[in-house]
């Protein structure tokens, strides 16, 4: 199994390959801007949909409240679900070249 590496550029520095290099870890290409393959940017996005869109903090204290017992409200089904559908989320990646998927 390889490293995940997008084109962003703080993992495309020379520094960085250098290191990847000199240590031998294989990379794997990956589609620049794919959370659909990436779990926790999915847990990202449905903590905002419950803190922020549904729930409007006005400040940062409020907003670090509402996160906190949204992360406690997630459940470990809905993480394992992410694990479960990730080889559909793969397969649709590579059909659409990295681009935006149906999933």
């Amino acid at each position: 199994m390889g490293l995940p590496k997008d084109n962003d550029p703080k993992h495309t520095s020379k520094i960085v390959a250098k290191w990847l290099k000199d240590n031998k870890v294989k990379v794997l290409e990956w589609p620049s801007q794919s959370p659909d393959l990436n779990r926790i940017e999915n847990v990202w996005a449905e903590l905002k949909k419950c803190c922020v869109r549904a729930r409007r903090p006005t400040n940062l204290t409020q907003i670090n409240q509402l996160c906190q017992e949204e992360w406690a409200k997630i459940h470990p089904t809905y993480c394992g679900k992410l694990v479960e559908g990730y080889p559909k989320r793969l397969t649709q990646v590579k059909q659409f070249q990295g681009n935006a998927t149906k999933y």
